[in-house]
Order: C-alpha cells, then sequence, then structure tokens
C-alpha cells in the first residue's frame, strides 16, 4: 500500500473536509468530554492564523485517502528557532507507522527553516489513571522528546455551580481590592486599555511555569493585540473580558478572558488570566475571573460546561479555579524534542 506524504493545499476542500473528519474521529477517540472541533475555527488556523505564526500543514494518503495529517506552527517574530505541532492519526488507522512518517517529514521541512526545537503535548494520567495507556506519549518517548512541562486540564460544571457561593467569592474578592475597579468588554479592547493588555500578556511567558520548555517572551504591543482579534473574529470565537483597574493611575493591571467557538453553546474555554506582579495580592485574579464568569452565563444561558488548562506548577492559579469548581478532567504533557 502506497503511503503518500503532501502540502495541504487550502484551496482542496475534499483534503480540508476529510482532515477535519480525522480531527473529529482522533477526539471522540482521545477526548471524548470535549465537544466536537469547530469547522469554522479548524478551517482558519490554516487560512488566517495568529500574528507571528507560519502554518505548514502536512497531510498522509494511504492509497490516495488521507489518514492522518501533521500542523506545523513556525514562529516568524520570536521564538523563531521553535515550532509548535500537531500530529493526528485516523484512529482507523492507527499502529501502522503513518504518525511515524508524518513526524519525520515535519522534522525535514523544519530543518529547512533552520529550527531546532518542536513541542507539542500528548495525555497523561490524573491521580487513579496510573495503568492508563497513552499511546502519544509512547510515541513522543520513541521520537526522542523529553517531558518539559506538566499540564491539567480542569473542568468546571455550570449545571452543578452553587451561585450563591460564586457571588459570596465575588463580594469577598471586591473588599479585598480596595482602590481599584472592574471593567469588562466584549471581542474587542477598549482603546484605552489596548497598551495594558499588550503589557499583560508580553508577560505570560515571564510570569507563568515553563519547566523545562525553551521558550521566549512574545513581543507584544496594540498592533499585535488588534491582528489576533482579527484572527479571532474570522474564526467566530465570541469573547468575554473583565480588567482590574488600578484607581489611582488608570492603568489596567489585570485581565482574564473566557471564550465560546462559533459552533458551541454549552461550552466554553477560560483563557488566561493575568495580573501585574506589582498589583498581586489583591485578589484580582479571583475577582476578575468570578465577575468575568457571572458576567459570561448572563450572557450564555445555554452554558454547561467550562475547561481550562493549567500548568501543574501554577499553585496559584489551581487554587483560584478550585475555589471557583474546576475540578481535574485530564492530564497532559508538553514534550520538546531538539532536533
Amino acid at each position: 500500500m502506497a503511503l503518500t506524504v503532501t502540502p495541504l493545499d487550502p484551496t482542496d476542500l475534499p483534503a480540508l473536509d476529510a482532515a477535519y473528519r480525522i480531527e473529529v474521529a482522533a477526539q471522540a477517540v482521545d477526548e471524548p468530554d470535549l465537544p466536537p472541533p469547530c469547522r469554522r475555527r479548524f478551517d482558519s488556523l490554516l487560512r488566517h492564523p495568529m500574528p507571528g505564526i507560519d502554518v505548514r500543514w502536512l497531510v498522509a494518503r494511504l492509497d490516495g485517502t488521507p489518514v492522518g495529517w501533521l500542523r506545523l506552527y513556525l514562529h516568524t517574530l520570536e521564538n523563531t528557532e521553535n515550532a509548535s505541532v500537531e500530529l493526528v492519526v485516523d484512529p482507523t488507522y492507527r499502529r501502522r507507522g503513518i504518525g511515524r512518517v508524518l513526524h519525520e517529514h515535519g522534522v525535514r521541512l523544519f530543518r529547512e527553516h533552520g529550527g531546532k526545537r518542536l513541542v507539542g503535548s500528548t495525555g497523561a494520567a490524573l491521580p487513579g489513571e496510573e495503568e492508563r495507556v497513552f499511546p502519544g506519549a509512547a510515541f513522543a518517548v520513541a521520537a526522542g522528546a523529553k517531558p518539559a512541562l506538566a499540564d491539567m486540564r480542569r473542568r468546571l460544571d455550570v449545571t452543578a455551580l452553587d451561585r450563591d457561593r460564586l457571588a459570596a467569592l465575588v463580594s469577598g474578592a471586591r473588599a479585598a481590592a480596595t482602590g481599584y475597579r472592574t471593567v469588562r468588554w466584549g471581542d474587542h479592547t477598549p482603546e484605552e486599555y489596548v497598551a495594558d493588555v499588550a503589557y499583560l500578556q508580553g508577560r505570560l511567558l515571564l510570569d507563568a511555569p515553563m519547566g523545562e520548555l525553551e521558550w521566549e517572551p512574545e513581543q507584544r504591543d496594540g498592533a499585535r493585540l488588534r491582528d489576533a482579534e482579527r484572527a479571532l473574529d474570522v474564526r467566530g470565537v465570541r469573547r468575554y473580558n473583565t480588567g482590574a483597574v488600578h484607581e489611582a493611575s488608570g492603568r489596567l493591571v489585570g485581565v482574564t478572558q473566557l471564550t465560546l467557538e462559533a459552533s458551541s453553546t454549552g461550552h466554553a474555554w477560560q483563557e488566561i488570566t493575568l495580573v501585574d506582579p506589582g498589583h498581586r495580592g489583591h485578589r484580582l485574579g479571583l475577582l476578575c475571573k468570578a465577575e468575568n464568569l457571572v458576567h459570561t452565563l448572563a450572557h450564555e444561558p445555554a452554558l454547561r460546561t467550562v475547561d481550562t488548562w493549567n500548568a501543574l506548577a501554577n499553585t496559584h492559579m489551581v487554587a483560584i479555579n478550585d475555589q471557583l469548581g474546576f475540578r481535574p478532567a485530564a492530564g497532559s504533557v508538553d514534550w520538546q524534542l531538539t532536533i
């Protein structure tokens, strides 16, 4: 049987359809508790990448039938020697060497661009799942990758949410945040806060635990923030944001975001929460996240679950999520391969 690997042509709709079907089938096996991938977002990753990202997509075909794909995210502004990678094989065709061939093609392509490090994630055991087999992790080890950062996906069951307790958390956080006020917005950052949000986003890789990952902080500014918002607009991602403003200076010093895919009304992602180091200790992270959750629920009445990712080492943010009612749902490991 003939196995070929070729770039995905974004104008080849049958190939794109097949790649999406592979993604849906794989997620149904690997992460069955998540909703099906959003098709609009899936297509837009290739056609409208985030600023500073050059996406290369390879498709594996067995006797002409698409059976897997690899997506490389080449970084063009910072971390130009690094790339994020996703590799997906149709569950029906696994354990036939397709993933290995895709990986070899991806490494060759990355070397041609002067790359040195590939980073990708696989599933990992939660407490009590020590006997569970994770084929992706075994593949990463066989490829020579090293575990670099342990993560966990946590889930909030909105149907079981204690609204009175949430209100009490908001009230307690407000009392601790004397000298600060909160502001809210939707898809687009108000102009008066663009510089502050860009600054906070640029601090992410300085402040968040990175384990053994060799990753430079991103250089963020207002133009890059607006470019990212436009990419999310194309994908149809709905955003709910709450920020904390330091009243004495007028600066926005904390921010959090919840997002919903275009295809979803019942599921959301809790995205990053950032607080300027000089303004920590006032419960601003909890205040922003709790108020933003209340705000989102008021506008998304069908919302049933919220998922979020945290590095295990990020104990402060994990503690906030625990207070809000998030509970462990899945483990993950970020792997780094030096080529």
